[in-house]
């Protein structure tokens, strides 16, 4: 007696548009750093900002002694007072001897001699003013601020360090993570089969057209933001054989954090006669995948395929299967290879699967 045949569902595989993924690790990075770095020589005094906060632009973050270059300052003004002074006298000299000049009562070597000393004199009081400004700029310095808004890290001198101007002491780093860049290194072999593929047009892929990048984290959830890549290098590094891109992402809940590695799938164009199947009709192996078809007896057949990428809940397959195929997608943990079965449902070709918005949230470029 022959076996009784297994219902089953199944879908008929059909050519459609299909997105082209290309996944690859990433490394999250601030937008901007900034490294603030001491202007001026002295000790620490106080520190003025929270460790790990948001700041703004020009916010005082440390400061240091100012006693000294306070010193130095009046000490100048004093100078240029008394330069003044000499400038002054030399000008008056000159008034003096300018009519005694007409009436020959001088020589013309004390005129010149007069003229000369007030110039020199009027050329230091310049002098002793640049002097002023440099030593008002560097009295301003003692108040270190913020040279950019964003995440203030924690601060790498304490109160009572000595911090040297000529060293540029390190004294805290700015980042803006509000929205940071996901960099990636693809191989170049890779970069130049993409090209190829698009020159033939077996993938879709306009040029000024957007490329989207979704993101996942170590635990496998997805970051709801979608990026988009604004800059791809044109050299190949020597040592790794990569070009670098870069995709930048919106950052307002701060999920993504500077460092952090995550998983990238990088919609680069669209492969016209792709195929895709559901996710419940792949049996997962060691070498890929495998489905189960129905073969001209109605018996079930089971068939290694090549797995690309999921899309929402649909697996793109590279190759294994054709248009046409008859692909099973329920009972399958009572089927086995040769088995009879039957279709209980009317076979319908696959849907497109979804192209990736690009309304959904994130910044372009």
């Amino acid at each position: 007696m022959a076996p009784q045949a297994i219902p089953v569902r199944t879908v008929t595989v059909a050519a459609q548009t299909v997105p082209n993924i290309i996944e690859l690790p990433g490394r999250v990075e601030p937008v901007r750093v900034a490294e603030v770095r001491a202007r001026v020589t002295g000790i620490v005094q106080e520190r003025l900002y929270e460790e790990g906060t948001d700041i703004r632009n020009g916010q005082p973050l440390f400061r240091i002694d100012p006693r000294e270059l306070r010193a130095s300052l009046n000490q100048t003004r004093a100078a240029l007072a008394r330069a003044r002074a000499t400038a002054a006298n030399a000008r008056a000299v000159v008034e003096r001897y300018r009519p005694l000049i007409e009436e020959n009562a001088i020589s013309s070597q004390e005129y010149d001699a007069a003229i000369a000393a007030s110039r020199e004199a009027e050329a230091n009081v310049a002098q002793i003013q640049a002097q002023l400004e440099a030593a008002s700029l560097q009295l301003g310095y003692t108040t270190v601020r913020a040279p950019i808004s964003g995440r203030a890290g924690r601060a790498q001198v304490t109160e009572g360090a000595l911090v040297s101007q000529p060293e540029g002491t390190l004294m805290t780093r700015i980042e803006q993570i509000s929205s940071v860049y996901v960099s990636f290194a693809q191989a170049a072999s890779e970069v130049i089969d993409l090209r190829r593929a698009i020159a033939s047009g077996e993938i879709d892929l306009n040029d000024g057209e957007q490329i989207e990048v979704r993101l996942t984290f170590g635990n496998g959830t997805e970051y709801p933001i979608r990026g988009y890549i604004d800059f791809l290098d044109f050299s190949v590094d020597e040592q790794t054989g990569t070009v670098e891109l870069r995709a930048e992402f919106g950052n307002s809940s701060r999920l993504l954090l500077p460092g952090e590695f995550v998983r990238a799938k990088i919609y680069a164009g669209k492969i016209p006669n792709g195929i895709t199947i559901p996710q419940q009709a792949v049996t997962l192996t060691g070498e890929g995948g495998s489905v189960y078809l129905i073969d001209k007896e109605g018996q079930a057949l089971v068939r290694p395929i090549k797995l690309g990428n999921m899309v929402d809940g649909e697996w793109i397959v590279e190759s294994g299967l054709k248009p046409g195929d008859t692909v099973i997608v329920s009972n399958l943990q009572k089927i086995r290879p040769g088995v009879p079965v039957k279709i209980s449902n009317t076979p319908t070709g696959r849907r497109p699967a979804p192209a990736p918005s690009t309304a959904a949230s994130g910044k372009g470029r």
